[in-house]
């Protein structure tokens, strides 16, 4: 009965029309996002970051989060017509999905795609409202210490889930948590690593690194491609709905997708791209039935299990952020910002002190999603038109907005700077081939890390044991000890690279 209860105000707070508006414009935004390769959700959210100060936290956790999962959706149309992926998780939908658009099968692929990720979302949404409330009462019971072996666990996940180097992904942490230490110290007050520059004393800005390594970077780093000859599929989309056969074919396809998703989306690291990744190795691996086209050359299963998989994953990843305070990704990292801007605490208590926030959002996830499918399957023609655009029309106006958007933040020329500075850093990694979100996951953890540590080592007068002889603690370490031996194993590493591969 408390769920429904929950839900019904949920309902209430997100049925506005001022609500639905945002929820609306936050999934044609996340959509169009979704179309342009270069620019992923990570990016558009930290844009957009400012924007929101003059929002209600309500209104701009719902738009925010409708970019998110309306990216996802996106991503897959542009991966499918013209075999670019607009989006990082949409790679291996392009695998099958543009050799279906090749054979004149675009509208099943589309279709699979858009229904799969529907029930996928939906499914993901429910299962936030199922498993966030016990997962809070469990969260009243975290201390100092369980907080920080539940950090050091997040970071060790995002290490081991990354894609690429580990090492690489290893310093990114390293480099991020070294970010977070320029601040002022929490408990004697002294200024730390800020070399007398006085804007630094409070910290880098969060919103000035976030858009420099991930939208700045991107940016450079499209420029400093050659222009490449892409082939734009001009076939009319005819017959949107897939025949029978495909229905069978897709459906079991979608339910393994949406398991798959909905339990690495709650991974710390994992989210939308590793869930579709997976996905795709699991239908390969599965036995389809005779006569059926292989992999590669336009299976259906190959969009619609990995598109299940990462809207299933986008939505499971809010279950950390929003009853722990923890961000299992970059996306959330971005969230977490934003509720820190509109002066929300995340973790456990939001449910309690707000809410009309917490059920509100859920609920919004409902109506995003729906609106998604009304939107997506008639605006394919639109989404074409606008891969057209030449990139040096489009980069100039994002550079720009971002430049007026940074400025806003403080009315000063130190945040461009900073994220002028970041952006060659993001192009940097880029070249390195070096992943930039566990950057950013270190740069939100490390000062909450660090806060927790000291703060337990202050209750425990300086035992360091206190971490292992607390129940949970001690828990939560191990399992993150765990996570690296079982990496380290020689059959599980090459598993672990043979995964990635196959999505490339």
């Amino acid at each position: 009965m408390d769920l429904l209860n929950n839900l019904g105000l949920g309902f209430q707070v997100a049925f506005t029309f001022s609500n639905i508006m945002w929820a609306l414009g936050g999934a044609i935004l996340g959509t169009l996002i979704g179309v342009l390769p270069g620019l992923g959700p990570v990016a558009t959210i930290a844009m957009l970051l400012p924007s929101i100060y003059s929002l209600d936290a309500t209104p701009a956790l719902i738009m925010l989060a409708g970019i998110y999962y309306g990216a996802q959706y996106g991503g897959s149309t542009t991966a499918i017509l013209i075999n670019v992926p607009g989006e990082s998780s949409s790679v291996v939908t392009a695998i099958d999905g543009y050799t279906m658009a090749r054979k004149g099968r675009a509208g099943a692929a589309l279709a699979a795609a858009g229904l799969g990720s529907f029930f996928a979302g939906c499914v993901g949404t429910i299962i936030i409202a199922a498993f966030a409330p016990p997962l809070t009462e469990l969260a009243f019971k975290f201390g100092p210490a369980e907080y920080f072996s539940l950090m050091v666990l997040g970071l060790i996940g995002a290490v081991v889930l990354a894609s690429g180097s580990l090492v690489k992904a290893i310093a990114m942490i390293l480099l991020g948590l070294l970010l977070g230490q320029i601040n002022t110290d929490v408990i004697s007050g002294v200024p730390r690593y800020s070399f007398d520059i006085p804007e630094l004393t409070d910290g880098i800005g969060f919103v000035a690194i976030a858009m420099g390594v991930f939208g700045f970077g991107e940016i450079i780093s499209n420029l400093g491609r050659p222009a490449e000859h892409r082939e734009v599929f001009t076939k009319s989309v005819s017959g949107l709905w897939p025949t029978k056969q495909d229905f069978k074919d897709a459906a079991p396809a979608v339910l393994r997708g949406t398991a798959l998703g909905s339990i690495l989306g709650v991974l710390p690291g994992g989210g939308a791209l590793l869930a579709s990744f997976a996905a795709y190795t699991v239908e390969k691996k599965t036995r389809g039935r005779k006569g059926e086209v292989p992999f590669g050359q336009g299976n259906i299963r190959g969009v619609a299990g990995p598109e299940a998989a990462n809207n299933a994953g986008a939505q499971t990843s809010f279950i950390p952020m929003l009853t722990l305070g923890i961000p299992p990704n970059a996306v959330m990292a971005l969230m977490v910002g934003a509720m820190t801007i509109k002066g929300i605490q995340p973790g456990p208590q939001v449910m309690t002190s707000n809410p009309e926030l917490f059920w509100g959002l859920i609920a919004s996830m409902w109506i995003g999603n729906l609106l998604l499918v009304i939107l997506n399957l008639p605006l394919i023609g639109i989404w074409i038109k606008l891969l057209t655009v030449p990139y040096r029309f489009l980069f100039p106006a994002i550079m720009t907005f971002c430049a007026i958007g940074l400025y806003t933040l403080n009315n000063n020329n130190f945040d461009v700077y900073i994220a002028a500075i970041f952006g060659v850093v993001g192009y940097l990694f880029y070249k390195l081939g070096c992943e930039p979100a566990p950057l950013l996951l270190g740069f939100i953890l490390g000062p909450m890390m660090e806060e927790n540590l000291r703060r337990a080592l202050l209750l425990s007068r300086g035992e360091w044991g206190t971490f292992m002889t607390r129940p949970l603690s001690a828990g939560l370490l191990l399992a993150a000890l765990a996570m690296v031996v079982v990496v380290m194993l020689p059959s599980i590493k090459n598993k672990r690279e043979v995964a990635f591969q196959d999505a490339d």
